[in-house]
C-alpha cells in the first residue's frame, strides 16, 4: 500500500500545480473579454479569434482544474443525503462512484477524445468561423483535463481503500454545509 500512496501523493501534487496554475486562466479570459469587448464597442472592430480565445481560455480552466476540484473534494453531490451517514458509509459510497461512474465515464472519455484530437491534429482542423483560430488545442484540453481527471481519480481510489483500512487519516473530513439552523424566530407583533 505504501508504493500506491506514494504515486496518490505524486499524482495529488501534479494535479494541485496544474490546477492552481490554470487558475490564471479565468483572468485572462475576463481581460480578453473585457477587451474584445472595449474594441467592439468603441473601433466597431470585431474578431472571432479574440471571442473563440475566452472559449479555449474557460474551457481549459474548467477542463484543467476539474481534477483539482476532484482533489479538494469540492465537486457538488447532495449534501442533504450524504451528510446523514457515517463517515465509513461516506468513504463507502465515495468508494463506489469513483469506481462505477467516475473512472467509467473518464477512461471512456479518454478512449474516444485520443482519434478525436489525433483526426483533429493531423487535419490542421479551423474554426468553421471567419478568421477563428484552430481547433485542434481546444479539443487537446478536453483530452488532458480526462487524463488528469483519470489519474485522480485513481488517486482518490487509493486514498478511499487507505482510508477505510486505517492506513491513512482522513485529508479531507466531511462537514455537512448544510446544518439545521437553531435560531429562534419571535412570533409577529399583530397590531389592532
Amino acid at each position: 500500500m505504501g508504493a500506491l500512496l506514494g504515486l496518490s501523493r505524486i499524482i495529488d501534487i501534479v494535479t494541485e500545480r496544474i490546477g492552481k496554475a490554470v487558475s490564471w486562466l479565468i483572468l485572462v479570459a475576463v481581460l480578453v473579454s473585457a477587451g474584445n469587448a472595449v474594441v467592439r464597442k468603441v473601433f466597431n472592430v470585431s474578431s472571432n479569434a479574440w471571442l473563440e480565445a475566452q472559449w479555449y481560455l474557460f474551457g481549459g480552466a474548467f477542463m484543467l482544474a476539474a481534477a483539482y476540484t476532484l482533489s479538494q473534494n469540492e465537486h457538488i453531490r447532495i449534501d442533504v443525503v450524504y451528510g446523514k451517514f457515517s463517515r465509513r458509509t461516506q468513504h463507502w459510497i465515495d468508494l463506489f462512484g469513483h469506481c462505477f461512474f467516475l473512472m467509467p465515464f473518464v477512461l471512456l472519455m479518454v478512449y474516444y477524445l485520443v482519434p478525436y484530437v489525433t483526426m483533429s491534429f493531423r487535419s490542421g482542423e479551423g474554426s468553421s468561423s471567419a478568421g477563428g483560430l484552430i481547433v485542434w488545442p481546444a479539443k487537446a484540453i478536453l483530452l488532458a483535463g480526462f487524463v488528469l481527471l483519470a489519474a485522480q481519480g485513481v488517486s482518490e481510489i487509493i486514498k478511499k481503500i487507505a482510508i477505510m483500512r486505517g492506513d491513512m487519516d482522513d485529508p479531507t473530513p466531511f462537514v455537512p454545509t448544510h446544518a439545521p439552523l437553531d435560531i429562534d424566530i419571535p412570533a409577529q407583533e399583530t397590531r389592532p
